[in-house]
């Protein structure tokens, strides 16, 4: 929802930034971003109709959402809807976790509405949807060392009320708080029909509070270099407003974004359609947003290990070495029943659990258990994976 044109932009600020150089294996995944996808999925977006608060259209896109998500190799265990009901706003946000491997529980979300108003919205934010999908599709079987989550809100159109429910309700409702590294949002990024659409705006806070200006510039910085770095597109450095990160932002989280850079006409109007859009620029998009998330949650760049995380299931322990507790991710492993084995140098079972892998996460009290290597067993009916797992 962005009803002003830009009319400041602010001058590039240099700051010391995290060195960033062209990585070869980050560039293999970007290519890898499908304009057929783009295109296919925009279409889709588009035929679901106007998505206003409790309509069918906008139920019937949140079905569409978790069907895509299903389609990449998510499991429902890994999704979450959040309801939210704000005077005559109603509404649900898709929540999308993926567990980093080295800090799974520090966060980087990148967001945005499906929601819509006064037309089908395919570039507001049909595009920021397609968008999001590609970097979900892509990531899915690359082992992060942050978790990602991936944010579909609602109530964005009605003043950010979905994003609002979720920092209050979720963010800060978290025992400890949740630990969010940044926040990537992408609104409305399809460009216009005729124009040559070759530039991308990328938005920094520049708002109150001002203690998390600074490291959101830097962020931003790194949004920009990750643009020239994997996609053809230019940037252009402006300010963060009236978009689901606000929320975020008044919170003292680090934000940054995508924005258009050739403004649309037709936003919030029933001429909001994809003939008025550019889907080639939406395709750039993608890559640049697939190459910054790469970046951001810090994927691997070996082969070895993403072959690993695929054939495990993306099956992960934490903390390693453990004290008192044990976490086990169970990734996309499902099954109706799972032992879960820890076996000492000895050959002895030391622990035998078994659990409903519906619940993506458990955690098992090693308080008792003495310091030493132990070998972690997963079993199904037809799988087993193990894991070295020390006490300490």
């Amino acid at each position: 929802m962005k009803n002003l044109l830009l009319t400041l932009t602010f001058l590039f600020t240099t700051l010391a930034t995290t060195a960033q150089v062209y990585t070869e294996q980050y560039a293999t995944i970007v290519n890898q971003v499908s304009a057929t996808n783009i295109l296919n999925n925009l279409t889709e977006f588009e035929n679901l109709g106007v998505k206003r608060r409790g309509t069918t259209p906008l139920q019937n896109t949140l079905n569409w959402l978790k069907a895509e998500y299903l389609s990449y190799g998510y499991i429902a265990a890994q999704m979450q809807e959040y309801s939210f009901t704000n005077g005559n706003t109603t509404g649900k946000n898709l929540v999308v976790t993926k567990l980093g491997t080295l800090y799974p529980d520090t966060f980087v979300i990148i967001c945005g509405h499906y929601d819509t108003i006064n037309g089908k919205g395919t570039n507001d934010n049909g595009s920021g949807v397609v968008t999001i999908f590609e970097v979900a599709r892509l990531l899915q079987n690359i082992p992060t060392e942050y978790s990602i989550k991936f944010i579909n809100f609602s109530g964005e159109e009605d003043g950010l009320i979905g994003s609002q429910h979720f920092v209050s309700t979720v963010v800060n409702a978290t025992t400890p708080k949740m630990d969010i590294k940044l926040v990537f949002n992408i609104d409305e990024v399809g460009g216009r029909a005729g124009f040559v659409n070759d530039t991308i705006t990328c938005e920094r806070d520049t708002g109150s509070p001002t203690s998390n200006n600074a490291a959101s510039n830097l962020i931003t910085n790194q949004l920009m270099n990750c643009v020239e770095l994997y996609s053809p597109l230019n940037t252009f450095l402006s300010y963060a407003y009236a978009s689901d990160y606000m929320p975020f932002e008044e919170n003292n989280e680090i934000i940054t974004g995508f924005f258009e850079t050739n403004e649309t006409p037709h936003r919030h109007t029933a001429t909001d359609l994809l003939v008025n859009m550019d889907p080639e620029y939406v395709y750039n998009i993608a890559k640049a947003a697939t190459g910054a998330m790469l970046h951001f949650a810090v994927a691997s760049t070996s082969s070895l290990d993403n072959q690993n995380f695929i054939k495990d299931h993306q099956i992960s322990f934490y903390p390693n070495p453990a004290k008192e507790f044990l976490n086990i991710n169970f990734g996309n492993l499902t099954s109706d029943k799972t032992t879960f084995t820890l076996v000492d140098i000895n050959g002895k079972k030391v622990i035998e659990n078994q659990f409903d892998t519906q619940n993506q996460l458990q955690r098992i009290s090693v308080a008792s258990i003495p310091n030493g290597i132990y070998l972690a067993v997963i079993e199904t009916n037809d799988k087993r994976i193990t894991k070295k797992i020390v006490i300490d």
